[in-house]
């Protein structure tokens, strides 16, 4: 849908202006280096998405998730088809992990999530994105 209404080069253009991105489930795999099955991304975050990384729509599923940045209280991730992140360079901090998979992460003023924080009535991903990134 980028691609056919022109929105990839004007999106890379609004990062490399210095503005924020967030982006949760498919914006994780738009917004990374590259994507393994080889379709075009945006090359903003430097890591390789992994698309359905989880398994199909039936094995979409929810998980309390530690994350080092909030503190102590997990949060409750929801994953529907969620890709994840490999590779990620030396300018990638990681945030939050599924096993061995990278499912939050940071480059710069990029944020991006394999779940849907919108999902929940938690708000902190969204804090973290305005106090820390913006």
């Amino acid at each position: 849908i980028m691609k056919h209404y022109d929105l990839m080069e004007p999106v890379r253009a609004f990062a490399k202006d210095g503005k924020a991105i967030f982006g949760t489930c498919a914006g994780l795999v738009l917004l990374s280096k590259e994507i393994e099955s080889g379709e075009e991304s945006l090359g903003l975050i430097d890591a390789t998405a992994v698309r359905n990384g989880f398994g199909r729509q039936k094995e979409s599923f929810e998980a309390e998730l530690p994350v080092e940045v909030f503190g102590p209280t997990s949060f409750e991730a929801v994953f529907i088809r969620a890709p994840y992140l490999t590779a990620p360079s030396k300018n990638v901090t990681v945030l939050a992990m599924v096993d061995d998979r990278i499912v939050a992460a940071r480059q710069d003023k990029i944020l991006v999530t394999a779940f849907h924080p919108e999902l929940t009535d938690d708000n902190r991903w969204m804090r973290y994105f305005l106090e820390k990134i913006v």
